[in-house]
């Protein structure tokens, strides 16, 4: 039996990140587990490539979520990275950290001041590359923003590398509405309009394969990664004394089933999915949940899989004319072509795009004292993800509650591991959700009768500007809203008395050594933005943790 220190499960973003910190001392064995396989398909690396990774069995899990009765019994595509990078590989690359706000509560809620803001943030500058701080710009860059940013780190922050005229004219408007305009939505408060920051490098997608595990893990002799092998369940033991330890993991690899052995910790950071169905496939968990599938229950925890939450967006969408946009620059095979053949002799233009490239942050309603809404806007329109883009042009302005209250759960339905858990999100399932979504769709329509949007006639094409009653908008969104595909929370760190707590601060296990959960289903609320950087900031305390812990033993 092959024998390791560390095991990580999982080579998304936490893991990777793990990966590289804990195999810096070359007397330590660690083990980087990957289902999916590598990071070498090309539509990975071209931004908008996330076209062609979403929905494709070879980089997406293809999961779906039951029937949502907020969303009038819709089911939702959800997709999760299945490659090394994990979600990193396939997401929308907008670096965010969230607000301060947000790390300030967790240490209410688990009762450790270490996940305040100001003890989160050097985590955060630790792995930062900004590029307002490389050599030709540091000069220009602020005080205050030196002591928000970091440089050096291996995870790169460019600014996107093109404009749209129907952009900055909604960027005006949002300002003449009372959003201020920022250059910077990390700094502990995010309100304000402006061009997304992305995670990228001259143009290509710079995923955590790229930052953590090449070349520097990948080329040291103490690594070990495989790929295409999915953990089947952990391995536990009970000592005389009736305590319980993971040592290892069960592994379906492809020459077959292999036993891996952990000296030291098996660390979980499969998601907010795939480390819930990997806990109860092995016996840990609400232990209803796991009789109801015929897995002899290990270890009572039963918030395995609760708590989930998710950002919902509604998609607004806008006919425009007097300008263009993606919609019609992309219909002709002549137009298609040009873009083409920007991206390939300057890595500009339309390929070089993210998902969204214009955020804004307010309020909802007076009633919040912080930014409650975050919104994701473009310069094009589409019925559904997937689906080919509208034959007028148009912009989406896409708003989410940042804040939801609505709870859903991730349970297994089988004790196969090949088959995927049930996903229930129960979007829009309390009041308050559902009036910040009726809100939200009146902020936008405030945004867009703005003086500076009236050059390009705004047309309200979808949801239609004939509904107007806090019912109506309500049931609207549930017909127009979305994931943003930021589900986490599912096995949420938490004080000792929280029954409902699955790891504690340190984002170990309760109740069994040997065994911590390192990725975004560890969050007890969900941050304010995107998910993706303060999942990479978790890793980075908890690699500390973990070296720390090893130093004492």
């Amino acid at each position: 039996m092959p024998i390791f220190d560390y095991i990580i499960i999982g080579a998304g973003s936490a893991g990777s990140l793990l990966a590289n910190r804990l195999s810096v001392d070359p007397a330590t064995r660690v083990l980087l587990i990957e289902a999916g396989g590598r990071d070498d398909y090309h539509w990975i690396h071209i931004p908008v490539g996330y076209l062609h990774c979403i929905g494709n069995p070879r980089t997406d899990w293809l999961y779906q979520t039951e029937p949502d009765p907020g969303l009038n019994g819709r089911k939702l595509r959800y997709p999760r990275g299945k490659v090394l990078g994990g979600c990193s590989s396939i997401n929308g690359m907008i670096y965010m950290r969230g607000q301060s706000r947000d790390y300030d509560q967790w240490a209410e809620l688990t009762g450790d001041a270490a996940w305040r803001w100001e003890h989160c943030l050097p985590a955060f500058r630790q792995h930062e590359s900004h590029w307002r701080l490389d050599a030709e710009n540091a000069a220009q860059a602020s005080a205050e923003f030196k002591a928000l940013h970091g440089h050096g780190g291996e995870w790169r922050v460019e600014r996107q590398r093109l404009r749209w005229d129907i952009l900055d004219a909604f960027a005006q408007a949002a300002q003449q509405a009372g959003i201020p305009a920022t250059d910077d939505f990390n700094r502990g408060s995010n309100e304000g309009v402006g061009y997304f920051e992305v995670n990228q490098k001259s143009g290509l997608r710079w995923n955590t394969a790229k930052a953590f595990l090449r070349p520097t893990c990948c080329g040291r002799p103490n690594f070990e990664m495989w790929t295409g092998a999915q953990v089947r369940r952990l391995t536990l033991a009970r000592g005389a004394d009736g305590a319980l330890r993971c040592t290892g993991a069960e592994v379906l690899t492809p020459t077959g089933i292999e036993t891996v052995s952990a000296s030291r910790e098996v660390l979980l950071s499969a998601g907010s999915i795939g480390s819930v169905q990997i806990l109860e496939l092995s016996g840990i968990g609400d232990g209803q949940v796991l009789q109801s599938q015929g897995i002899e229950v290990q270890h009572l925890l039963p918030g395995v899989g609760e708590n989930l939450q998710d950002h919902l967006q509604i998609r607004s969408v806008y006919k425009v004319q007097g300008t263009r946009t993606l919609n019609t620059r992309a219909a002709t095979s002549w137009g298609k072509a040009m873009i083409g053949l920007e991206y390939l002799l300057r890595r500009t233009g339309p390929m070089s795009m993210a998902p969204s490239q214009l955020g804004a942050f307010t309020r909802s309603s007076p009633q919040f004292e912080w930014p409650n809404l975050e919104y994701h806007v473009q310069p094009l329109s589409l019925d559904a993800f997937g689906e080919p883009l509208h034959g007028f042009d148009a912009i989406t302005a896409s708003v989410c509650n940042l804040n939801p209250t609505s709870r859903g759960q991730v349970h297994i339905r089988s004790p196969r591991p090949e088959e995927a858990p049930a996903i229930r999100p129960n979007y829009l399932s309390t009041a308050q959700d559902r009036q910040v979504a009726a809100d939200s769709l009146r902020v936008t329509r405030r945004i867009v009768a703005q003086p500076a949007m009236q050059a390009f006639r705004p047309e309200e094409f979808r949801p239609g500007i004939q509904h107007q009653s806090d019912e109506e908008l309500a049931r609207l969104a549930g017909d127009i809203g979305t994931t943003i595909f930021h589900p986490v929370g599912t096995c949420r760190m938490g004080r000792a008395d929280d029954p409902m707590a699955v790891t504690d601060p340190r984002l170990r296990v309760r109740g069994v050594a040997g065994l911590r959960v390192v990725d975004a289903s560890v969050m007890p609320v969900i941050t304010s933005g995107n998910t993706n950087s303060p999942t990479l900031m978790l890793a980075e305390r908890a690699a500390g943790w973990i070296l720390d812990a090893a130093q004492l033993s």
